[in-house]
């Protein structure tokens, strides 16, 4: 047996016999990549004489470049230059406030920044998202990835319906190579070779004298999943952009919410979103719980924080019910409940100068640090009357602690979160706190522009502290506050709806698989020749082709050329004579490349070859055969051209 080096055949020079022709045969569709062969230039060729000429010219040039900027677009050079602009756009989204999420913020940096604020203005940059350089990116990028994806998909599919191509006439020439002689019949071998690749997972059938066999299919298909898995991406999030909707609402102990625009504390929603995009549903708050670490460094830190709920799906649906916690939200449909906040609740009795309830019902606070320490508003509006029988509006400035210090023992700030030692400080205004005025008002917030704070006999200003069941009785005999017993707690629920997450989330996933599979699975192609020579002798060689060089072909070679040797073992030294002028794949053994083993060619060759009962490549033992080159298996090489020296 004779040993042989290889290069790459992407390398060689072209011969006038048409061997590389045939080897760009062997090694084409190795991917789905389209060939630009679209350059820049005069497209229109000569132009014809007169109008009729300078008509079918331009109408060339027209169509030509009109080709060539769709192959620049569809190219995934273009697609991954998009890519990166899009999120180069994204950027000022999330630095700059969007008039979309949060218009007040928008007014603020515009008042605080009076030159940047008309520049940001016309640049679209308080609207980012929905601007039209950033709709144009979006949409060039759709353009270029899927104008990239058909026609390689079409190219794939169609490889898929083919078979692998016929052996190059000169296997001696592809980065991996092995050979050796046997006494096995060339149809024994080439069985042999068939069994062997197939239970590889090759795709092999027989062409002519040689076995064809390819694999790594996915590769291309992972490939064409990752850039389908973009659109995927890009399509959720335009459409999860484009309706979702996202509100906040506050629900005492008790009390229920309806998902419709009108039962929202706040509602922001997207550009296409309607009132009827809402996913109908309904939720009563049984009760919050929440426990809370009472000694140690962690004091006050929650341990149980969650909400007791029982809800409908639809109008009609069946009641159910569920807890929900932090990070553990109720679903429904396209809609996510979650718990985002708590706070208590005082309940409180308002009567007039008669005595007359006028209101009664628990008033949520605002808590403004981790031990609750929360303010807010009681709001008398209709129904009071004072001492002197004229109807006028009760406000009251309220401060709540859930563990109160103590009298003498610092300021009204809660010591703990839990309800310990609760305490109400309230302040009393009436008069008019403009509710009548038409503009919107902050339900946390007095306005006392227009009404006048109670007084003691001394002038001081009239307040008090008010533990569970105490009364505050207003100066003049105008009525009072009392602060029941009853304490109710309250949870925030922000309710959000996306309706493309569930198609962003198995976008990601699938293009994640696709690139590991694009970049870890390796295409390659195996042939196995066996031809009988002139003295009886059969002549195996074997040659694989890889889209890219890797140590792996000619390791995955050495073990099939290891099976296929078991089965066709190497021929006892000589069983016939052996012409060494004789070219890989006439009747002759192999004889290495001349070109390859010339020292003056400097060509670099790394060769293992291994006994002829273990084929497989390994460290070579050449030099123990007695210098017989047949006693040994097959020789797997794996060399690179001269011209890389």
């Amino acid at each position: 047996m004779s040993e042989s080096t290889t290069t790459d055949a992407a390398r060689q020079p072209a011969n006038a016999d048409g061997e590389d022709h045939d080897l760009g045969a062997a090694g084409s569709q190795l991917s789905t990549a389209p060939t630009d062969t679209v350059v820049p230039g005069s497209f229109g060729g000569v132009r014809g004489p007169g109008a009729k000429g300078r008509l079918v010219w331009t109408l060339r040039e027209i169509t030509g470049w009109a080709r060539w900027f769709w192959r620049q677009l569809t190219s995934m050079r273009v697609a991954l230059i998009l890519l990166f602009l899009l999120s180069l756009g994204a950027i000022p989204g999330s630095l700059i406030p969007q008039s979309g999420t949060d218009a007040l913020k928008v007014e603020s940096f515009k008042a605080a920044h009076t030159t940047l604020g008309p520049v940001y203005e016309r640049l679209g940059l308080f609207h980012v998202y929905s601007s039209v350089w950033f709709s144009a990116i979006y949409i060039l990028l759709f353009v270029s990835l899927i104008g990239c994806i058909i026609p390689r998909t079409w190219q794939f599919v169609g490889q898929l319906r083919g078979r692998p191509p016929g052996a190059p006439r000169r296997l001696t020439r592809l980065p991996a190579y092995a050979t050796w002689r046997t006494d096995a019949e060339p149809e024994t071998v080439r069985a042999a070779a068939l069994d062997a690749l197939r239970r590889r997972r090759f795709r092999s059938h027989v062409v002519g004298d040689a076995v064809a066999a390819e694999k790594g299919y996915v590769r291309e298909l992972g490939n064409l999943l990752f850039h389908i898995a973009l659109i995927v991406l890009l399509v959720s999030f335009a459409w999860g952009q484009l309706y979702k909707s996202d509100g906040d609402k506050l629900v005492i102990e008790g009390d229920g919410f309806a998902n419709t625009p009108t039962q929202y504390d706040d509602i922001k929603s997207g550009s296409l979103f309607g009132s009827d995009d809402l996913v109908p549903f309904s939720f009563d708050l049984k009760s919050f719980t929440g426990t809370y670490e009472r000694t140690g460094p962690n004091r006050g830190t929650p341990r149980t924080y969650e909400a007791a709920l029982t809800y409908r799906e639809g109008a009609d649906g069946a009641q159910k019910k569920t807890t929900v916690q932090v990070n553990h939200p109720l679903h429904i449909g396209d809609s996510k409940v979650y718990l985002v906040s708590h706070g208590y609740a005082p309940v409180v009795t308002v009567r007039d100068a008669k005595g007359k309830v006028v209101f009664h019902q628990a008033v949520p606070l605002l808590p403004s640090d981790s031990n609750v320490t929360s303010q807010g508003a009681i709001k008398v509006l209709d129904g009071y009357t004072n001492a002197q029988g004229r109807s006028e509006q009760l406000g009251f400035a309220a401060f709540f602690v859930p563990t109160f210090a103590g009298a003498g023992k610092g300021t009204m700030v809660s010591q703990f979160p839990s309800l310990d030692n609760p305490v109400l400080a309230l302040t009393a205004y009436h008069g008019s706190l403009g509710s009548d005025s038409g503009i919107p008002q902050n339900v946390y917030q007095l306005d006392t522009s227009h009404a006048k704070q109670y007084k003691t006999a001394d002038g001081d200003i009239f307040k008090d502290r008010l533990a569970p069941g105490q009364t505050m009785k207003l100066p003049g005999g105008n009525g009072s506050i009392t602060f029941e017993k009853d304490i109710k707690e309250w949870a925030g629920f922000q309710i959000v709806q996306e309706p493309g997450s569930v198609w962003a989330l198995a976008g990601a996933v699938t293009a994640i698989l696709g690139l590991a599979a694009s970049l870890f699975i390796s295409r390659r192609r195996v042939w196995v020749r066996a031809v009988r020579g002139a003295d009886g002798v059969t002549v195996v060689e074997m040659a694989g082709l890889g889209r890219s060089e890797s140590a792996k072909l000619p390791q995955e070679l050495g073990d099939l050329a290891a099976r296929i040797h078991a089965q066709a073992p190497t021929a006892p030294p000589g069983t016939g004579p052996a012409d060494d002028d004789a070219e890989p794949g006439t009747a002759e053994p192999a004889e290495p490349d001349a070109g390859a083993q010339d020292s003056d060619a400097a060509a670099t060759s790394v060769a293992d070859t291994s006994a002829a009962d273990t084929p497989a490549a390994g460290p070579s033992d050449a030099d123990t055969s007695d210098g017989d080159p047949d006693a040994a298996g097959p020789t797997v090489s794996a060399t690179e051209g001269a011209e890389k020296q």
